[in-house]
């Protein structure tokens, strides 16, 4: 993929005083509009053809017209050019290409959480973008499954809260409100800044899903 014609158009769109409009499919024919976008920022990843071959792929984030963000596209730097992942991806053995496709697209999926979260942390609200992490609610599987790229089993969370999920030594309920372990005392926590009050704002259906597996490894844990 390249930016020519219609990835070309869409990418600088506003610059050309050119109008996006997102309809939805109602089936027999007819469509539905859903709402005028702007393109905000783009990014290149490697991905398949329909031979199964790596190539270059483009990523579009779009935002409704009039909506805010505090998008800094500036900061985003891929891991390596994309001509150089695919590269190095077409030189590794076969059996080593699932894992490591899906590291190289990292870039673009990174990229997908701290848009989809705001750019802040989504327990504390802290917005130093080179301190946060983006954490998977649900460790990636082994094999190639569609939770390695889903926006949905992401999150943004600063240092501590980060460390402190990743060994389910917090989780949080549907509601957002945090969950401490019972294997670290009170005082402990207080300590590096948890208070226990703290809330998810934000999650969505899809989250929750991935979340309540989080819990149950959770529970399991302690």
């Amino acid at each position: 993929m390249q930016f020519i014609a219609g990835n070309l158009a869409l990418r600088d769109h506003l610059q050309n005083g050119k109008r996006v409009f997102l309809f939805e499919s109602e089936g027999n024919g007819f469509v539905k509009f859903i709402s005028e976008l702007e393109c905000f920022d783009v990014d290149e990843f490697p991905t398949h053809d329909t031979n199964g071959n790596i190539r270059k792929g483009i990523k579009f984030f779009f935002k409704r017209k009039g909506a805010h963000l505090p998008a800094q596209p500036g900061l985003f730097k891929p891991l390596q050019p994309v001509a150089e992942s695919i590269e190095s991806y077409n030189k590794l053995p076969a059996k080593t290409k699932l894992s490591v496709t899906s590291r190289i697209g990292d870039g673009v999926y990174l990229k997908r959480i701290i848009h989809r979260w705001e750019y802040k942390c989504a327990v504390t609200g802290f917005d130093k973008l080179n301190l946060l992490i983006a954490s998977n609610i649900e460790p990636w599987p082994e094999d190639d499954q569609p939770e390695r790229q889903d926006i949905d089993n992401g999150i943004l969370l600063s240092p501590t809260y980060d460390a402190l999920f990743e060994q389910h030594l917090i989780s949080f309920e549907d509601s957002g409100k945090i969950i401490l372990s019972k294997a670290i005392e009170m005082q402990a926590f207080k300590k590096i800044g948890v208070s226990g009050k703290e809330t998810i704002k934000g999650l969505n259906d899809y989250n929750l899903i991935y979340l309540d597996k989080h819990r149950l490894r959770f529970y399991e844990t302690h």
